[in-house]
């Protein structure tokens, strides 16, 4: 009878012992999980910062550190930080394409995690697309259908992003300034080949412009242009006026000054 009573107690006592170590498991997993969510906050935080100041480099540098995340939040943020490093023009060519290939990769895992993140459809159909520069045309123009997709889903998601709107307007551009040749590779791999017109590029150009006016050097730039490919001078010279009036914050604002002077 004692040692029953030894083996009981002793029982107890071990679950007892179990239940505080499960216990103390869970307050320290949860802790860790707190901190974690803190601890992308902050980092994200940082990001755009870097990001908003024109600090591609250590921006870059901060993120590359969580390329093995599960977050899409801090995975789209690398895609975008590795594309623009690529995009530099003090970036090696060797470089450039490294870039291009993991911003792709990271954009790729951030739609795994998160398939409603609009940030992820938009960085991952621009970085589809930048792949196919390294890629040839053929397999340019094969994504060509997949790019749209992505960006037409990220507006669906966010309709107020700008920026998206301006790549749909881009994508029907250069499809409707088309080379032939071009053309001929696109009907080879499509049943029916994608085609646009300046008409509608000029559309979702105008589109961007009322969802946030005056945001991007580039929108202003594709404005002009399309009312000049559509014989419309005297507003084509507004919009390219606007253009080269746009302050420069970044080496792609400068590259757009040099563009307007060239179509003026």
């Amino acid at each position: 009878t004692q040692v029953l009573r030894k083996s009981l107690r002793r029982g107890a006592a071990l679950s007892a012992g179990s239940l505080l170590v499960y216990e103390a498991h869970k307050l320290i997993s949860g802790f860790a999980e707190v901190h974690a969510s803190f601890r992308v906050e902050e980092v994200i935080e940082q990001a755009d910062y870097l990001y908003g100041s024109g600090e591609t480099e250590k921006l870059y540098r901060l993120l590359v550190q969580h390329k093995n995340s599960d977050d899409a939040e801090l995975l789209w943020r690398l895609a975008r930080a590795s594309r623009d490093l690529a995009q530099l023009s003090s970036t090696p060519a060797e470089e450039k394409r490294r870039l291009a290939y993991e911003a792709l990769e990271c954009a790729k895992k951030a739609l795994e995690k998160n398939e409603s993140n609009f940030a992820a459809h938009k960085w991952y159909g621009i970085c589809l697309s930048d792949v196919g520069d390294f890629e040839g045309i053929k397999t340019k123009i094969g994504n060509a259908i997949v790019i749209k997709e992505h960006f037409q889903r990220a507006v669906e998601l966010n309709p107020k992003d700008a920026t998206t709107i301006h790549l749909i307007g881009i994508w029907c551009y250069s499809f409707a300034e088309m080379p032939w040749y071009q053309r001929k590779i696109a009907a080879t791999l499509f049943a029916t080949p994608p085609t646009s017109t300046f008409q509608e590029a000029l559309r979702y150009f105008h589109m961007a412009e009322e969802a946030d006016p005056n945001f991007y050097s580039k929108n202003l730039l594709y404005l002009g242009k399309t009312y000049l490919k559509l014989n419309n001078k005297k507003m084509a010279l507004l919009w390219l006026s606007k253009a080269k009036e746009y302050p420069a914050h970044t080496e792609e604002d400068k590259q757009v000054g040099v563009k307007n002077c060239n179509s003026t």
